[in-house]
């Protein structure tokens, strides 16, 4: 008898990938349904899990939820490394603050003071220690200081080792009550509905509980689930039925990202890349990020826009590829290998939506340019609203297994049941609840 929830995730991102799993470490059977893995913003996201440097005036409610996920990272990548052995791409290489010239030192250094205030770790550099650290930066900028606990993750890897952790035929003895292996739909979901009352059960399965909800995809084809998780980006305004209860303020924030390869012959004997160190940078008031990768990669970012042009901005790119190379003149020189343009879902307050549209129904999106950094913090918060995917007795554990404590069986989590959650956790789904834009 199947004693599981049939759970639906809609999207592939980042967020609903790490989502999906979560849910399937708490005994959830999961199906994933998306046109695409991950080709929307995780397919264009540098990866900075960078709470400190992202901080900016009048964000205080972003920042506990960005510095309480950076903090849920190593624990999650640890588990993800007993499912799989498919890098993540991880790297604790820091980030460093650069200020061009002088007024862009005055901005930086008027930031750095508000990091200091919430407590974060900013270190102020001479020029001799900013050149000792990367030789490679261009001479004569103004100033550095160095952020050691901001560091990077690419989320191409991730994806890859989320989605090889999702399909994984998991040991019951290190992942006890773990759900089976995802499922995938290709398909958009354009509706979502209550399930008739009296939906019959599957033949194969007479004793499974009653499905909740019935999806639609854009073929017609309806599928009956007993919870879903809807991570869908800006497609939220495109699903109708349940979600036309609770509108959401979305719009599309378009960012332009370079990638770029070193070139072998800049690079000195032993070295593998230019650049060490994640940096941050602002050069003519214009932000500009780089991101090494480990395998001599460099990504290029920071534009934001929100225009009627849905392709790549040409002005974007020329001042992308000025600015890196006013910081690290050696970006002149690297094969450019690709240009990435993608919309992320922003809201009015920069902070997500993350809550229940109804027992066994809820709503994750909203997350704009901190998405990858916010993603295990999410998966997290919203497969708790969900609760554990018993709906039965939970199975004798494996004989060579260590006995494990878990919770009562119950059904899908309720707004009343979400108090299981710490005082902590529900002060941030407070901050990022559905109905916070209304009178």
């Amino acid at each position: 008898m199947n004693t599981r929830a049939n759970t639906a995730v809609v999207g592939a991102g980042v967020i609903g990938l790490l989502t999906a799993w979560q849910l399937r470490l708490t005994g959830h059977d999961v199906t994933v349904i998306a046109p695409s893995i991950a080709q929307d913003a995780s397919y264009a996201a540098a990866g900075m899990l960078a709470p400190i440097s992202e901080v900016q005036y009048g964000q205080d409610d972003l920042w506990p939820i960005m510095s309480a996920s950076r903090a849920e990272y190593p624990q999650f990548l640890a588990t993800l490394s007993r499912a799989t052995d498919v890098p993540t791409g991880y790297r604790e290489n820091g980030t460093l603050l650069i200020a061009a010239d002088r007024s862009d030192r005055d901005a930086v250094a008027e930031l750095a003071v508000v990091q200091r205030e919430h407590g974060m770790e900013v270190i102020a550099l001479t020029s001799s220690a900013l050149r000792r650290r990367e030789p490679g930066l261009a001479p004569g900028l103004s100033k550095g200081w160095d952020v050691p606990s901001d560091h990077q993750i690419d989320p191409r890897q991730l994806v890859s080792a989320t989605q090889a952790a999702l399909e994984a035929e998991l040991d019951p003895s290190q992942f006890p009550g773990a759900g089976a292996p995802a499922r995938w739909l290709t398909g958009t979901v354009t509706a979502i509905d209550e399930s008739a009352a009296a939906a019959p059960a599957a033949p194969n399965e007479p004793n499974a509980p009653a499905p909740r909800f019935t999806l639609t995809i854009q073929d017609g084809a309806a599928h009956p689930f007993r919870a879903v998780m809807l991570v869908p980006g800006l497609g939220y305004s495109e699903i109708t039925g349940l979600t036309e209860d609770c509108p959401l303020d979305l719009r599309p924030i378009l960012g332009d990202v370079l990638r770029l390869q070193v070139n072998p012959a800049q690079l000195m004997r032993g070295e593998s890349h230019i650049l060490e160190a994640t940096v941050r940078a602002k050069v003519n008031g214009r932000s500009v990020y780089l991101v090494p990768r480990a395998d001599g990669g460099l990504v290029i970012g920071a534009s934001t826009r929100e225009d009627s042009l849905t392709g790549t901005h040409a002005g974007s790119v020329q001042e992308l590829l000025s600015d890196a190379v006013a910081v690290l003149p050696a970006v002149k020189d690297m094969e450019l290998t690709e240009i990435t343009t993608r919309a992320r879902p922003g809201t009015p307050d920069e902070r997500p939506f993350l809550g229940e549209l109804r027992p066994g129904l809820v709503v994750s999106t909203g997350y704009s340019r901190h998405g990858i950094l916010l993603a295990p913090l999410a998966a997290r918060l919203g497969a708790s609203l969900l609760g554990p995917g018993w709906l039965g007795p939970e199975p004798e554990p494996e004989p060579e297994s260590e006995p494990e404590l878990e919770p009562e069986p119950r059904e899908p989590a309720s707004p009343e049941s979400a108090g299981e959650l710490s005082a902590a956790d529900q002060q941030l789904l407070a901050s990022m609840r559905l109905t916070r834009h209304r009178g």
